[in-house]
């Protein structure tokens, strides 16, 4: 296993029956893990040229290639969290446990947007 189905993969196994957590990505896992395969060969491409001695230009240029590339996975996971996370705390029955789960996935994703953004 690489590096990033082990990160894909390290939120574990479900407390409650020991299956493997659904996420909002889970449907898109294997597009989400083939982009990511995509962009780390563009960084070990981009280690390749600064080691060749490639131009400055050309080595910043494909560093904005990957910025985007990270990026795009990036809001593509917020969406996910929006869609599935938010949207099953919202299906919480009790309106008190409702309310608190809307308010943390929320806020989680406040905080995901406020670390991409900095």
């Amino acid at each position: 296993m690489n590096a990033i189905e082990e990160a894909v993969a390290a939120a574990g196994p479900n407390a409650e029956d020991g299956t493997a957590p659904q996420h909002g990505y889970t449907a898109n896992k294997d597009a989400y893990l083939r982009r990511l395969k995509r962009i780390e060969g563009q960084v070990r491409g981009i280690a390749r040229m600064v080691d060749e001695d490639k131009y400055c230009i050309d080595i910043l240029t494909q560093v904005a290639a990957v910025t985007k590339a990270l990026h795009a996975v990036s809001l593509g996971l917020v969406e996910e969290h929006i869609g599935h996370c938010v949207v099953g705390a919202a299906s919480e029955p009790d309106p008190a446990a409702r309310a608190e789960a809307i308010d943390a996935k929320v806020k989680e994703a406040a905080d995901a947007i406020g670390r991409l953004l900095r």
